[in-house]
């Protein structure tokens, strides 16, 4: 593939310490699909709300992401700016607020992620009422699926694009649901469409049973890797720490060590970016070479770390992976 004027900026540029471990990394992450490998990524943070989409999508439509890990922040996060994206609020000076000015934007419904408000009426509200429809239409029927399933029957059914205030193309929960690519959200509980169903279920609303479980996702995600990582394998692109890269990551051991299943392949790359730093007991911190003792990657496994801060490191691996 010809590279395009992003691309070869950073190949000239990108020579030393975290540039040359981002050049390195999506130089690794090319290859292991040119391969034949398969990619998960993960999504920690608020990345999202960052508009990741912006490029993720166009990793997803060009097939190069095979499956999603991500919180339940970011599987919301994402359609929340695809219908409400004109009533956002950003706060450059977010450092400087005080806990005054942080009452009054709650007072006035935004909730901060960093600089960036989200306006809780045209954001979670509007989303509300529909994935509302959709669980008690899979409850009445006696229907069960996954939180990210809700999702992408939410948006596949067009009941959200009298909303839309962006271009589609630019979210990435759009691109997943039009490919049906596999989306694991451990921990969906912690979010704000998780707290809205606890409320129904508190109400005798609705069942708890109605959407899917974590250690369901964690069966799914089993059956899944078995079934796609012979020959090159899976890779695992982590972006940020937490929930969304520890959950899946994990699978490997569980089914190698729990299951006793010793034809399971580990992952066949890794990267992460991060600007945890090192520390004691920290995941996010932990260098690659410490999931070797856990059964999750190989002494042979491809193993890359950027530090640095996701928001601008993925869109730029994305664009040399992407050609742009």
């Amino acid at each position: 593939m010809s590279k395009g004027p992003v691309s070869q900026f950073i190949e000239h540029h990108y020579r030393h310490f975290n540039a040359a471990a981002l050049m390195d990394a999506a130089k690794g992450y090319e290859q292991h699909l040119l391969e034949g490998g398969k990619m998960m990524i993960t999504l920690a943070g608020a990345m999202s709300t960052a508009e990741l989409g912006i490029s993720l999508a166009e990793m997803i439509r060009q097939g190069k992401v095979d499956i999603i890990s991500c919180t339940g922040a970011n599987l919301e996060e994402d359609v929340m700016n695809l219908v409400a994206h004109n009533s956002y609020k950003r706060v450059p000076n977010y450092r400087d607020l005080t806990p005054q000015e942080e009452w009054d934007l709650l007072e006035n419904h935004y909730n901060r992620v960093t600089d960036t408000c989200i306006p809780e009426e045209e954001a979670f509200r509007r989303l509300q009422k529909h994935l509302v429809a959709q669980w008690n239409d899979a409850e009445a029927k006696g229907e069960r699926y996954f939180p990210h399933e809700f999702l992408y029957k939410t948006v596949l059914s067009g009941d959200l694009k009298q909303y839309y205030e962006i271009d589609p193309k630019d979210s990435w929960i759009v691109a997943a649901a039009e490919k049906n690519i596999p989306i694991v959200c451990p921990g969906w509980e912690d979010s704000t469409t998780g707290n809205i169903f606890a409320s129904y279920v508190i109400k005798n609303e609705l069942k708890a049973s109605t959407v899917k479980s974590g250690i369901e996702y964690m069966v799914y995600l089993a059956d899944w890797y078995r079934n796609n990582s012979a020959g090159k394998g899976v890779g695992f692109f982590q972006i940020g720490g937490g929930i969304a890269g520890d959950f899946p990551i994990c699978v490997v051991p569980m089914m190698y060590q729990d299951l006793e299943w010793h034809d399971v392949p580990f992952w066949s790359y890794f990267c992460q970016i991060s600007d945890s730093t090192t520390s004691y007991g920290s995941y996010s911190g932990a260098v690659p070479n410490e999931k070797i003792t856990w059964g999750k990657l190989d002494i042979h496994t491809p193993k890359f770390i950027v530090e640095s801060d996701a928001t601008i490191v993925a869109p730029l691996m994305f664009a040399w992976i992407l050609g742009w």
